[in-house]
C-alpha cells in the first residue's frame, strides 16, 4: 500500500526535546488507528543509552489492513395482506485510495415487492426499486489553510454520486439522481456536525400509466409532488451521543435543510418572475427540520429500557406548491410503526378506498413517532424485545382529496398508528439480525369497527420484519 507524504508525522504528537507523555502516545495511537487503514499499531518508548541525557526513542510498528472491505445487509418484511418486500445492499470500499487514507465506496441497492395469494394467481410481480451509490471520503476538511481546525478528532469531506430507479409497474418509473458535498466534523467531545453546502438532485418521471394519471389527476396535490423538477439543497445536522454513566445513554439527532431559496434570490435578482427553472426544469424550494432523541436506560443485568421520539416537518412555498414526493414523511415498517407495512399509515385518519396496492398518496409534511423497546438476554448472543409503537404522518394544509389528512389538535391523539409486538435479535456485536412480530392495537382510519382496539382482524393485523441492527 502507498501512503501519502506527511501523512504519518501528522499523526505523530511526539517531538524531539519534548518530555514523553502518555498522552501524547495515546494520542498518536488515535491519530493513526483513526485512518482506517491499519489493523496493528505499537507504539514503545526504548531509552537511548548512548546519549549523556536521560532520553527516550519512540519506535511505532504499523501493520495495514486489508485495502478493501465488502459489506452485505439484506432484510424482509411481511404483511398480513401478503405483500412480501426483500431489499439488498452490496458494497466495495477501498479504504487508502490516494495514500492518505481516502475512502471510495461504490454500492449496489435492490428492493422488490410481490403479492401472493388473496385471489392472485400464484405470484404476482409488483414493484421493484435498483439504484448505485458512490461516494469519496477525504479524512480531512478541505477547506483554506486559513480556517483552523483541531486534529483531536476526525474530519471529514465527502463527494457522493447516487443514481436510484423506482418501477411501479401498474403505475410509474421514477428516477432519481444526486450529487452532493459534506463536510463532517468534531469540535467538543460529544457532538458531530455535518454540513451539506451543496446537494443537487434531480426527479424525472420515465413512464406513468393512464391508471396512474387518472389517480393524480383526481388528486393535484399528489400530483405536484411527483413532477419532473431539480432540488437544490443546503442543509447541517447536529448528533449528540453520550453515555452518562454505565447505566445511562443518550442520543440526540437534529437536522435542517432548505431547498431552492438561494436559487430563489438569485433568479430574483436577475428579473426572473413567475416560476423559476434551472436547465429549463422548475427546482424546488422548501425546508424542513427533523429531530429525534433516544434514550436508553439500564434496568438490570444487561437488560434495558430504550425511549426514541422522533419529529419531522417540512413546508412548501415560493417556487413550490408541494414539498417534493421524495423528502415527505411515511411511517410503517421494519424501523418505525411495525404493526403496519411502510408508507400504510396517514396522512391523518386519511385511508384511500378499497385494498388497492399503491400508497404513494399516504406521505405528510408532519411526523410524529414514539417508540419503546425493552431488551433482555435469553441465551447468549440472543436477545428477546418487546416493543409498543405509535406515529403517523400529517399535512400541514388542508387536502379536499384526501380527508382528515390535515393536522389538528383535536384529533391528534387518535389519529395516532399504535401497535405492539415481540422480537428476536441475534446479536454478535459486529452484526445484529433482527426479527420483529408487529400486532396491530389501532389503526387511524374507519376499519369499520368501533371502539379504540379497531383492527379487522388478529390476522389483518400482524406484520414480520426480518432486517439488520436495531430500530433505533
Amino acid at each position: 500500500s502507498k501512503l501519502r507524504t506527511g501523512l504519518i508525522p501528522g499523526c505523530v504528537t511526539f517531538r524531539e526535546g519534548k518530555t514523553f507523555s502518555v498522552r501524547d502516545m495515546n494520542r498518536t495511537q488515535t491519530y493513526l488507528s483513526r485512518l482506517g487503514i491499519f489493523n496493528y499499531i505499537n507504539i514503545e518508548a526504548i531509552p537511548d543509552t548512548t546519549s549523556s541525557t536521560p532520553t527516550l526513542d519512540v519506535a511505532i510498528e504499523c501493520t495495514f489492513d486489508a485495502p478493501y472491505e465488502a459489506s452485505i445487509e439484506a432484510n424482509v418484511s411481511s404483511k398480513s395482506n401478503s405483500y412480501i418486500g426483500p431489499g439488498v445492499t452490496v458494497s466495495v470500499t477501498n479504504r487508502n485510495l490516494f495514500g492518505g487514507g481516502e475512502q471510495l465506496r461504490v454500492g449496489l441497492t435492490g428492493a422488490y415487492e410481490w403479492q401472493t395469494g388473496h385471489g392472485s394467481a400464484g405470484s404476482v410481480f409488483n414493484s421493484y426499486e435498483i439504484g448505485i451509490n458512490s461516494s469519496l471520503a477525504f479524512p480531512r476538511l478541505l477547506l483554506p489553510r486559513f480556517i483552523g481546525l483541531s486534529r483531536r478528532n476526525l474530519n471529514w469531506t465527502r463527494f457522493t454520486l447516487n443514481a436510484d430507479l423506482l418501477n411501479r409497474p401498474h403505475y410509474f418509473n421514477m428516477a432519481q439522481f444526486s450529487a452532493s458535498m459534506n463536510y463532517d466534523w468534531q469540535m467538543r467531545k460529544y457532538f458531530t456536525y455535518t454540513f451539506t453546502p451543496l446537494k443537487l438532485t434531480f426527479i424525472k418521471m420515465i413512464r406513468t400509466t393512464e391508471l396512474f394519471d387518472s389517480i393524480i389527476g383526481a388528486n393535484p396535490a399528489v400530483g405536484l409532488s411527483f413532477r419532473n423538477q431539480f432540488i437544490p439543497q443546503i442543509g447541517w445536522s447536529m448528533i449528540y451521543d453520550r453515555a452518562m454513566n454505565r447505566d445511562n445513554t443518550i442520543n440526540v439527532q437534529a437536522s435542517v435543510a432548505e431547498a431552492g431559496n438561494l436559487m430563489w434570490t438569485l433568479w430574483r435578482a436577475c428579473g426572473v418572475r413567475g416560476e423559476k427553472r434551472l436547465f429549463g426544469m422548475p427546482f424546488s424550494q422548501f425546508v424542513k427540520g427533523t429531530a429525534q432523541l433516544v434514550y436508553s436506560r439500564r434496568l438490570h443485568g444487561d437488560s434495558w429500557l430504550v425511549t426514541r421520539v422522533f419529529g419531522g416537518i417540512a413546508h412548501a412555498y415560493g417556487n413550490s406548491a408541494e414539498v417534493p414526493y421524495s423528502e415527505q414523511f411515511y411511517v410503517g415498517g421494519a424501523n418505525s410503526v411495525r404493526a403496519f407495512a411502510v408508507r400504510s399509515i396517514g396522512p391523518g385518519s386519511y385511508h384511500p378506498a378499497g385494498d388497492r396496492d399503491n400508497n404513494f398518496d399516504e406521505t405528510g409534511t408532519f411526523k410524529f413517532e414514539f417508540n419503546v423497546e425493552y431488551r433482555f438476554p435469553i441465551v447468549g448472543p440472543l436477545h428477546g424485545a418487546l416493543f409498543l409503537d405509535s406515529g403517523n404522518v400529517w399535512l400541514l394544509k388542508n387536502d379536499p382529496e384526501r380527508p382528515g389528512s390535515k393536522l389538528e389538535g383535536s384529533t391528534f391523539f387518535k389519529d395516532l398508528a399504535v401497535g405492539t409486538g415481540v422480537g428476536l435479535r441475534f446479536d454478535i456485536s459486529m452484526l445484529v439480525l433482527r426479527a420483529d412480530l408487529g400486532v396491530g392495537i389501532h389503526a387511524p382510519y374507519d376499519t369499520g369497527k368501533s371502539g379504540y382496539y379497531n383492527m379487522r382482524s388478529f390476522k389483518d393485523s400482524l406484520a414480520f420484519h426480518l432486517a439488520i441492527g436495531y430500530p433505533f
